[in-house]
């Protein structure tokens, strides 16, 4: 499991205040999976500025997608972003 990956999954746990009933994976969707809603993405958004500071920002890359790839955006999209990004 990478760094990265790792790292948002407590982050993600730490938001939903348990450890998911299903593992986290790089296919797990923020929707669907993990039924996230929009004030969660953006407490993941606040812990991931935290974590990584001004290198990643989260709620830049949320506010250029569309409706629909929110919806089934997976984790491992976010990871790949952050890595991206560092």
């Amino acid at each position: 499991m990478s760094d990265t990956l790792h790292t948002v999954i407590r982050l993600v746990e730490e938001i939903l205040e348990e450890e998911a009933i299903e593992p986290i994976t790089m296919e797990t969707s923020f929707g669907e999976d993990l039924e996230l809603e929009s004030i969660e993405l953006v407490m993941l958004a606040e812990k991931i500025q935290a974590e990584y500071g001004d290198k990643v920002n989260f709620a830049e890359w949320l506010s250029e997608k569309e409706l629909d790839e929110l919806m089934y955006m997976k984790v491992g999209d976010l990871v790949a972003y952050i890595d991206s990004c560092l």
